[in-house]
């Protein structure tokens, strides 16, 4: 007979005897070596497949971008033309932005092997009549198992019998509350995880108790499985490199198209007799023209930024990450550990005596005859934290006659205790929809009602505590439980961390919209919620349920009006990311192995660090200090580095992109070359010097106000139009210099783009006049300054003379190339603040619209 796996919601609703007999069980005698082999063989062994890619193809795998395209042919270029230095810097800066592309894909690659670990355990099954320690990889539907406190459940199974069983299941539901098992059939298939009360999932831990349940779904069908399905599909998309590798794409294009049409042109005006100088010419305009420092640029200002947010207890696997975080629209969260302690705490009691609530409730605790806490149970921890000296004592000194274990159908448990001044008790906790039925003495219904609507809405949970003396001693205590005396009821809360309302408002301040994801209630998500401000309604809360029910184009507009998600499973919460994705970049901030698919996908992924090693692998940031406040510390982080990135780009495109057609065009008008192929390289190479310490600038604080964007339409539209105003200037300088020799031409025109290259730093710094921008660090300024000297000093040196073929500049042309400079400022300057003035007024008129 062919045996196949079952869903969780078939095996919650079947009843034992047919559960087993669709999956060929013997209770009793468990399957035959045998038929388990045969099995095995059917439906594959109890682990997660996954084809590993070697490290060989993910190295090869970081070569197939445009800018490595790009820095290969200019450092080809540079070693054809003898410019060693600048070819070694080249390779340099590949082979740095290689290396970190291939570390960051071979670590994502190693969080679905992880998922391996969860299988890799002995479990104690039956077999042939005899219970044995196996393999859990061994395991196939139909097996008969027993679980134990601390054990970790191998596989999807239906408990037939249980005493006292409890699950945490957080990892899965992200539900901090444990979660006890009982075995009848449910009255209708559950549609979650968390609904299957008699069902026990592949990975979660046993806490208390033990029980024996049958197998019915085991590797990729089962539980872990389709999380293990999710986190392979899942594809990491980072925002900066995929920009970067588009934005440099468009610069290659561009420079390959008209360095050979320039090529061209020359060759048909002026013949073949200066073929080979004309080749170097147009490699050296090559060279000159790419942005060849960027990703040095891009790694001191990512690993600066990363050194920083270390101060603040985060760590950063994947440097790009932390430009990424920069630039998310959306915070995607749970609530448990970051916006609440995941602590529970008595919040209220409400009762004539408060004092003999709390004792009561404690003396139906598991800490009756110890004085140590004991960390299976919180509701017990947190009566414990909240109750006095007097009350432990009490507590610690009686002594446990009988007791029923909570259990999930009765949702109560009761304990039978020797009282010195009044003889026994029965004390009987639980919710209070059933514990209320069992009491005589209850007069105000309808405030007890109102009560437990009032706190479910402030997300607080509610326990009803009752008494009975007298009860005889040996007798069945589920037949004792009516005429109980109601006590009070208790009031507990997973308190807000004091950060949260603070970091909620920051990300307000940000441009960053908080979603909340997680596997809790609705009521305790919504109130969490409405605390922080993240919602101006309690109610406005979907569920994983709900969203599921509604069309895709519903589904989509919901997703983003929609900011509190409760009762989400792992493939709900891929959905949501998914969707939010589509037109916003989204940070995912996940602890459990449910959420490893999302913190995989995600523009950035993040991980608390207890979580689990799972979702830690997975991740690209790791939050020692477990707080929404450091994630918005990283996102003014990211943005810093993506504003001097920028300004990397703007400075340097803007530049080149005016001295490159400028000499382009120039070289068409004269028969000699307007600037030598050596003059070239030593212009980017004095140009680059200082601009690698723009990754360490400072940053106006305009800078940080809203999510950024690497938007390839209007840097080049901006350095096309300072490129325009560069180029004036350029052929200012070629008509004022060309009266004379063509070495006074070549020389001046080296002076003067360099220079306007270094002043056009200081403009670009800031999108406000350049007196009001934050002054530069000393390496800048320092750096610049030796630039600028190094530009005119060469020409005067007979090593300028001998190498670079400049001549001595005449104090006039000095005088002249200084003026051209100082006049090139003040237009750049008004041009700039024009451009920004601009585009404010068109984001205005759109966000108006």
């Amino acid at each position: 007979m062919e045996i196949a796996s079952l869903s969780f919601k078939e095996a919650a609703a079947a009843a034992p005897q047919d559960l087993a007999s669709k999956l060929g069980a013997d209770p009793s005698k468990g399957l035959t070596d045998e038929e388990a082999e045969r099995r095995r063989e059917a439906s594959g062994r109890n682990e997660i497949g996954h084809q590993r890619k070697t490290a060989g193809e993910i190295f090869l795998r970081q070569l197939t971008s445009p800018f490595i395209y790009l820095l290969g042919v200019a450092a080809a270029v540079a070693f054809a033309t003898g410019e060693h230095f600048d070819a070694s810097m080249i390779v340099l800066f590949t082979a740095i932005n290689t290396g970190l592309g291939f570390y960051q894909e071979f670590r994502a690659e190693k969080a679905v092997e992880l998922l391996m670990k969860y299988w890799r355990q002995n479990t104690h099954a039956l077999r042939g009549g005899k219970t044995r320690l196996i393999d859990s990889s061994e395991l196939v539907p139909g097996d008969i198992v027993h679980l134990q406190a601390g054990d970790k459940v191998p596989a999807d199974v239906r408990f037939l019998s249980v005493t006292d069983l409890s699950i945490d299941e957080s990892i899965l539901t992200g539900e901090s509350v444990d979660v006890y098992k009982d075995t009848g059939a449910m009255a209708k298939a559950p549609g979650e995880y968390f609904e299957a009360t008699n069902v026990g999932f592949s990975g979660t831990s046993v806490l208390t108790g033990e029980g024996t349940a049958v197998v019915f779904a085991t590797g990729k069908h089962a539980a872990l499985g389709e999380i293990a399905k999710l986190t392979s599909e899942a594809k990491a998309t980072s925002a900066f490199e995929k920009e970067i590798a588009g934005f440099s794409s468009f610069i290659m294009k561009l420079v390959v198209v008209t360095i050979a049409f320039m090529f061209g042109l020359n060759l048909v005006l002026k013949g073949t007799g200066q073929l080979q100088e004309l080749l170097l010419f147009s490699i050296a305009l090559t060279v000159g023209v790419i942005p060849e420092a960027l990703p040095v640029v891009s790694t001191v200002s990512l690993s600066r930024g990363a050194i920083r947010l270390a101060r603040r207890k985060v760590v950063v696997k994947r440097l790009s990450a932390i430009d990424d975080l920069g630039s998310i629209d959306i915070l995607c969260t749970d609530k448990t550990g970051t916006i609440t302690k995941n602590e529970l705490v008595v919040a209220d009691v409400l009762a004539v005596d408060k004092d003999a609530c709390l004792r009561y409730a404690l003396l139906a605790s598991s800490f009756i005859g110890e004085h140590e806490k004991q960390q299976n149970n919180a509701f017990d921890v947190a009566l414990w934290e909240k109750a006095g000296e007097a009350v432990r004592d009490e507590a610690g000194k009686a002594e446990k006659l009988g007791e029923l274990p909570f259990d999930p159908v009765r949702r109560r448990n009761s304990v039978l205790l020797r009282s010195a001044e009044r003889g026994t008790v029965l004390v009987s906790r639980g919710s209070p929809d059933e514990v209320l039925k069992l009491c005589t003495n209850v007069k105000d219904m309808e405030g007890l009602s109102r009560y437990r609507v009032e706190q479910g809405l402030a997300g607080n949970r509610v326990i009803a505590v009752t008494v009975r003396w007298g009860v005889p001693e040996g007798t069945d205590l589920k037949n004792e439980e009516h005429n109980l005396e109601l006590v009070g009821l208790l009031s507990f809360q997973d308190p807000l961390k004091e950060s949260a309302k603070e970091a909620a408002e920051k990300a307000k301040r940000l441009g960053v919209q908080i979603k909340i994801l997680t596997g809790d209630s609705k009521e305790v998500a919504g109130a969490v919620a409405y605390k922080i401000g993240i919602i101006p309604d309690p109610h406005a809360v979907l569920t994983g349920a709900d969203l599921e029910t509604l069309s895709v184009e519903d589904r989509h507009r919901a997703v983003h009006e929609t900011h509190v998600f409760a009762r989400m499973n792992p493939k709900q919460k891929f959905t949501v990311l998914s969707l939010l994705q589509e037109t916003k970049a989204v940070g995912f901030l996940g602890e459990g192995f449910n959420d490893a698919p999302g913190l995989k996908m995600a523009n950035v992924g993040l991980a608390v660090e207890g979580a689990s090693d799972i979702a830690r692998e997975a991740a690209d940031v790791i939050l020692l200090n477990p707080s929404l406040n450091v994630i918005f510390d990283g996102v003014e982080e990211g943005r810093r580095t993506f504003a001097n990135t920028i300004k990397y780009l703007k400075v340097t495109l803007a530049s080149n992109f005016g001295n490159f057609y400028s000499v382009a065009i120039a070289s068409l008008l004269v028969n000699y070359l307007p600037m030598l192929p050596l003059q070239i390289l030593l212009l980017n190479l004095l140009s680059d010097f200082p601009m690698i310490t723009i990754a360490t600038d400072s940053v106006d604080a305009s800078e940080l106000r809203d999510p950024k964007k690497y938007d390839a339409r209007h840097i080049i539209i901006f350095t096309t139009i300072l490129g325009l105003v560069s180029s004036i200037f350029d052929f200012t300088t070629f008509a004022v210099f060309r009266l004379f020799s063509p070495a006074v031409l070549q020389t001046s025109w080296f002076m003067v783009s360099v220079l306007t290259e270094l002043v056009l730093i200081y403009s670009l710094r800031t999108s406000g006049p350049f007196y009001k921008a934050p002054p530069p660090p000393a390496h800048l300024a320092t750096l610049t300054a030796c630039a600028a000297i190094a530009a005119v000093v060469l020409p005067y040196s007979s090593f300028g003379h001998k190498v670079f073929h400049f001549v001595t500049p005449r104090p006039l042309h000095l005088l002249i190339a200084v003026l051209i400079v100082a006049v090139y400022f003040i237009a750049t300057e008004t041009v700039k603040l024009w451009l920004y003035r601009a585009g404010e007024r068109a984001a205005d008129a759109m966000h108006k619209k």
